[in-house]
């Protein structure tokens, strides 16, 4: 009786010791990380090119003038529904203002030369040829000088970057740095290159650009980004901690289990995981789920048939604009889903939106823009895993209300645990094009204070 006592025991022990790491394993562990590759994605008998080249842009008049004709025959739409505005998507009234503005007031050739004001340049990285901004200080004597790579996301540009590097690139009273500003198109975005061949997903994008910083000599940088970039950041922390002296992002945000089982769990008690201010953008559990299927509908078919959605935004530019324009409308702040004009010209000049349409049309980059979503959300990006790991790097989170995530200190802490910064500022999903100078000065007393934390920080 003793040793079947005895036996019981040691298989009870031994089944809890199991439930105890396999819920360990789903909760806290991290899977080790994969061998990073410096994976080719252009064409294999490409002669391999290191140098830089300046880049300015100069779009023939043939597409220019195909631009205007597809305007001008754009087939009348259905009239909205009364009372709908923006609800189910771009209005019709909302459309017709914006592509008779296109048509009779948008000069391309004076946005081209306000588009070629900062230097710009492309180098193959890769197998690609990426483009990017690099804009350095011009009087910065005295100062320290630190590298800077933006990035952006989807359906965004570097444009959405005019109006910060200016800010971020001139010296601030009492602050003894200024950055050295490096902004890329994503691979597939705009004027860079897209892959010749699946698998180039948001990790290996991040590889390209911690490459591509290399590329310019800055083998220690911070790095800040939204939306897409908002993911790409942490990734390339976490990858090249040795290169990224901070991360400064305007989407924090972690889905790590433990953090997805402690969501759950504060529904429960709100008030112990959020103020009560903020609880509204993360309870009650019901709210936030609806809200995130009513605004997902695009991720879905983005991440399983872009080439689909893409043939037809890429044969109109009315659809492209229909297309793109709700999402400013809705991720700049929900509730203009219910006015007249969307709120867009209460925030943004209709010629810097027309702008970033442009970059899409005139690159016939849509398509290739987005398939990110598919080749960041399969089983590839499921075996790098990413979203499990820690980021190893100091880090801030500048957190705007209406963006389409909100988190609560503590769950972005299970991301970051070098967390040093979190700020909440009214505004929405579009930071850097909406709130230049408040995303610009978080970025600026982030640095201060990763700089008065270390003896010495690199730079330039």
């Amino acid at each position: 009786m003793g040793k079947l006592s005895i036996f019981f025991s040691s298989v009870l022990c031994l089944t809890i010791g199991l439930g105890i790491f396999r819920i360990y394993s789903i909760l806290i562990y991290e899977p080790p990380l994969p061998e990073v590759k410096n994976e080719w994605w252009g064409e294999y008998n490409s002669k391999i090119d290191e140098n830089v080249y300046p880049f300015r842009i100069n779009i023939s008049d043939t597409v220019l003038e195909d631009l205007r004709i597809r305007l001008k025959n754009t087939k009348s739409s259905f009239a909205t529904l009364h009372n709908t505005f923006q609800t189910y998507g771009t209005s019709s009234a909302l459309l017709s203002k914006f592509k008779n503005f296109w048509l009779d007031e948008y000069d391309w050739r004076k946005r081209e030369k306000f588009l070629n004001k900062f230097p710009q340049y492309k180098t193959n990285i890769q197998g690609l040829n990426i483009h990017y901004l690099h804009v350095k200080p011009k009087d910065h004597v005295g100062l320290k000088v630190f590298p800077l790579l933006l990035i952006h996301g989807w359906p965004g540009s570097v444009r959405e970057f005019y109006d910060i590097i200016p800010l971020l690139t001139t010296p601030q009273k009492g602050r003894d740095f200024v950055f050295e500003v490096v902004a890329p198109s994503l691979p597939g975005f705009g004027f860079s290159d897209s892959a010749i061949r699946p698998g180039l997903g948001v990790v290996q994008m991040g590889v390209i650009l911690k490459n591509l910083m290399g590329r310019l000599n800055h083998d220690k940088f911070f790095v800040q980004g939204g939306d897409w970039g908002a993911i790409m950041a942490p990734h390339i922390s976490i990858l090249f901690p040795e290169n990224v002296i901070g991360m400064h992002s305007n989407m924090c945000a972690s889905i790590r289990p433990i953090s997805i089982l402690k969501r759950l769990l504060y529904s429960l008690y709100p008030s112990l995981i959020v103020k009560k201010e903020y609880e509204h953008l993360v309870y009650p559990l019901s709210g936030y789920f609806a809200g995130f299927l009513e605004e997902m509908g695009y991720f879905h078919i983005q991440t399983t048939k872009p080439d689909t959605i893409g043939t037809a935004l890429s044969d109109s530019p009315s659809g492209l604009a229909a297309y793109i324009l709700e999402k400013f409308v809705s991720w700049t702040n929900p509730n203009w889903k219910l006015l007249e004009d969307g709120g867009l010209t209460e925030k943004y000049k209709m010629e810097d939106l027309l702008d970033n349409i442009m970059i899409y049309w005139v690159t016939n980059s849509i398509t290739t823009s987005m398939r990110i979503y598919a080749e960041s959300y399969n089983t590839n990006k499921i075996t790098w895993d990413l979203e499990r790991k820690q980021v190893p790097v100091p880090a801030a989170c500048a957190r705007f209300a209406y963006d389409l995530e909100w988190n609560p200190e503590a769950l972005i802490e299970d991301k970051f645990p070098k967390l040093i910064q979190v700020n909440d500022f009214n505004g929405g999903h579009f930071a850097a094009f909406e709130k230049p100078n408040v995303l610009a000065r978080d970025i600026f007393d982030f640095v201060q204070k990763v700089a008065s934390m270390k003896d010495e920080v690199p730079h330039h």
